[in-house]
């Protein structure tokens, strides 16, 4: 009795307060940075970022004087596309974390934690996308100008491919291709809450990216480009690209559905968050 009696008191905390969404934010990016999973992954996506246009950029450089005069022109009309060719590998790295970023808290059990501690649960959804998407514009804005540069700086020698970062449409497909990964990594984020299951949710990124596009080739050449634009990797890839086909959107139009396909899916996701058990 006398040891409980003499046992020092526990001081009071000085601030208290209730769940407000800014503090939800800082409790995602605790989440985020304390994964090993996000370090690894966000390491990848900059290394394919930044790693495969020095690669392509070195080996054409080298292989340069056995290029025929045709096989020049389409890289001289292409040149942009060897510092963004590794957005379109990157991506996948990206929707990769995207799913795990909530599918992770699913099948160890901490999302009863989050959601009990946020009991509206949709501040929770917010505030991963929000976080998410910074932590992604971050990580690719430099990553991509550091490609642009480090691949110019590569093929200095040979005019036909320099291009300057002040030409019209650089600066344009540069930042599109870091908002196109933005885009890819909040729509990832959302499949993933939508099937709460990592295998399911990277299966469903790679079908809609990577099996759906190729598949329409079978179709008739008159439906395929009727519906080929209209795809969500068909109208991010119009965000980033120098040059616009006939069949293409323009960067705006495909900003503009990426974005609402994007949006479509966090809806989803937030109907199903808030209706569904945990």
């Amino acid at each position: 009795m006398s040891a409980v009696a003499g046992a020092p008191a526990i001081p009071r905390l000085e601030r208290t307060g209730g769940i407000n969404q800014a503090r939800v934010i800082c409790s995602e990016w605790t989440k985020l940075r304390s994964l090993r999973s996000s370090r690894w992954s966000l390491l990848v996506a900059f290394v394919l970022t930044v790693g495969l246009p020095l690669l392509v950029a070195t080996v054409l450089s080298s292989r340069w004087g056995q290029i025929d005069p045709q096989e020049r022109a389409d890289h001289y009309r292409h040149r942009l596309d060897i510092a963004l060719v590794g957005v379109n590998v990157s991506q996948l790295a990206i929707a990769v974390l995207g799913v795990l970023l909530i599918t992770g808290e699913y099948s160890s059990g901490m999302i009863r934690a989050s959601l009990t501690a946020v009991p509206k649960r949709l501040p929770v959804l917010w505030a991963k996308a929000l976080v998410y998407a910074a932590v992604v514009l971050v990580l690719a804005v430099p990553s991509i100008l550091i490609a642009f540069f480090g691949s110019q700086a590569i093929l200095r020698h040979h005019g036909i491919l320099q291009i300057s970062f002040t030409h019209p449409g650089v600066p344009r497909a540069l930042f599109g291709g870091a908002l196109y990964l933005v885009l890819v990594g909040v729509l990832a984020l959302a499949i993933g809450t939508i099937v709460r299951s990592t295998a399911g949710g990277i299966a469903s990124f790679a079908a809609i990216f990577f099996v759906i596009p190729p598949l329409l080739l079978i179709l008739p050449s008159s439906w395929h480009d009727a519906i080929s634009p209209y795809l969500p990797s068909s109208a991010g890839d119009s965000m980033f690209s120098f040059t616009r086909d006939a069949h293409t959107l323009s960067p705006g139009w495909g900003f503009v559905l990426l974005a609402g396909y994007s949006a479509l899916a966090l809806a989803v996701a937030a109907i199903v968050l808030v209706r569904r058990d945990a």
